[in-house]
Parts: structure tokens; C-alpha cells; sequence
């Protein structure tokens, strides 16, 4: 439950709003998991691991931008990692969005040198916002699919579900992409996708009961983030979230 001290050792510029912090300490993972990172004096906030070694991150608020304002020699606190990661299956779909792309590259270079077909579908805003293009590609086959139309096919990365028949699908991204995923599954592949479910989480530990979902009680910290779509079929998925306070926000 303490955190432990770990060094920033280099900070890379992955995208004009996305960087990812590399420590001086490795972690051993199962893609998918996250750690708790406590920025003094400002919050501890889950973040997962983009590596053994890393993590990426989007500045969205105060501790990631807090985050930001560190340099390489500056310290951080990191508990973990915690939670249930994603499962490894072959054939593999990866369905990325954004900064969801982050737990998701691992994941592919994991399941690339087990011997997997790996076909990621990667989606973001523009071009310069496609997130670890590089590693998606070495760990298999990609698909771009871009909002401006910038790079890769010009629309939602889940238009281009059609070309991903009979795989086992594990996605992150923004939760309104992965619940068109998900309602696009037919109800019997709804234990063969998983999804990372972004809720508040404080404790990391199943305690404090912050980060549960509605009506199953499911506790994102240690029951996911990483969840089965039959997990979160009927759920609050897709339609609000609860913030710091409990009260429900609604998902647009």
C-alpha cells in the first residue's frame, strides 16, 4: 500500500498532447494493469503502463498536468500494479482510441511474440494524434482510421469493424467508441471482448468502493478496469459515470 519512489529518466513527446514518463524501475504487468501515481502534493490518479517501465499520459486535468510540469531527475510515487489486465487470444482485434492506445500497444507486442495474428484498428482525431502507429505495426497488421481524415480511412475506428470477423476484440479508448463496439457484437461474442472501463478510483484496493458500477456493484480498481462485454452489457456503460462526489455524470 506505500508507494514507492520512482525516477523520471526521460520523457518522450508522443503526440502534441500526449507524453509518455519513463522510470528508473521496472514493473512486472499483465497489459491492461494499472498503477496508482501519486504527484506530491497535488493527487494519486491510476494511470496504466505502456511498458515495464512507462507510462502515457494526456494532459486532462490537474494531476496530469501537474504531471507535465516534471522533468527528467523528478520523482514520483507508484503503488501497484493493480487490477485485471486483458486476456490473450489468437486471432486478436485491437480496437484503439486515442490515448486508449497506450495499455493496447503492450497488449500487441505480448501477443505478437506468443505467435498471434494481430490486426490493431487504431483511431484518433487527426494524424498527429495516431498514438504508438510504430509498435502496432511491428507487433502485426494496422488500420488507421482518422475523424479529419488526415491519415487512414476517414471516419470512427469502428467503421472499420467489418474486417475483423471471428477475433477476440480487447479495446480502450473513449467510452462512448467502445460502447458502439459493443453494441455492434452479437450477444454471443460478448465473452470473447474486453474493455477497459476508465472509472474514479482512490483506494486501488477494493475498499473505499469509489469506482463502482451500477446495478453489479463490479469495482473498477480490482474487479476490472479490464471487463468482459457480457460484464458490462445492461450496465451504466455508455451512459454516465460517477466523479469524486458520486454524482453521476453523464456520458456523451
Amino acid at each position: 500500500m506505500k508507494p514507492i519512489d520512482v525516477r523520471i529518466v526521460d520523457i518522450r513527446e508522443e503526440t502534441p498532447s500526449v507524453r509518455s514518463f519513463v522510470f528508473d524501475r521496472s514493473f512486472d504487468f499483465t497489459p491492461g494493469q494499472y498503477v496508482m501515481v501519486w504527484i506530491r502534493g497535488v493527487d494519486e490518479v491510476p494511470m496504466s503502463l505502456s511498458d515495464h517501465n512507462m507510462i502515457t499520459v494526456q494532459r486532462v486535468g490537474d494531476a496530469t498536468s501537474a504531471l507535465f510540469k516534471l522533468v527528467t531527475g523528478d520523482t514520483v510515487g507508484i503503488r501497484g500494479p493493480y487490477g485485471r489486465g486483458f486476456d490473450i487470444h489468437d486471432p486478436l482485434l485491437i480496437v484503439a482510441g486515442g490515448v486508449g492506445a497506450a495499455p493496447l500497444a503492450p497488449l500487441a507486442e505480448a501477443a505478437h511474440e506468443m505467435g498471434c495474428d494481430v490486426l490493431t484498428l487504431l483511431g484518433a482525431r487527426t494524424r498527429d494524434e495516431l498514438l504508438f502507429e510504430h509498435r502496432f505495426r511491428d507487433a502485426g497488421t494496422i488500420r488507421i482510421a482518422t475523424d479529419d481524415g488526415s491519415a487512414g480511412f476517414h471516419g470512427r475506428v469502428t467503421d472499420l469493424l467489418d474486417e475483423a470477423a471471428d477475433r477476440y476484440v480487447c479495446s480502450c479508448g473513449p467510452e462512448p467508441m467502445m460502447y458502439a463496439l459493443l453494441s455492434m457484437l452479437d450477444e454471443s461474442a460478448l465473452d470473447c471482448a474486453q474493455f477497459s472501463l476508465h472509472r474514479y478510483i482512490k483506494c486501488g484496493l477494493g475498499i473505499c468502493g469509489a469506482c463502482c458500477t451500477d446495478p453489479s456493484g463490479y469495482r473498477a480498481c480490482t474487479d476490472g478496469p479490464v471487463f468482459y462485454g457480457s460484464e458490462l452489457a445492461g450496465s451504466e456503460f455508455g451512459r454516465y459515470r460517477r466523479g469524486a462526489d458520486g454524482a453521476r455524470i453523464s456520458i456523451a
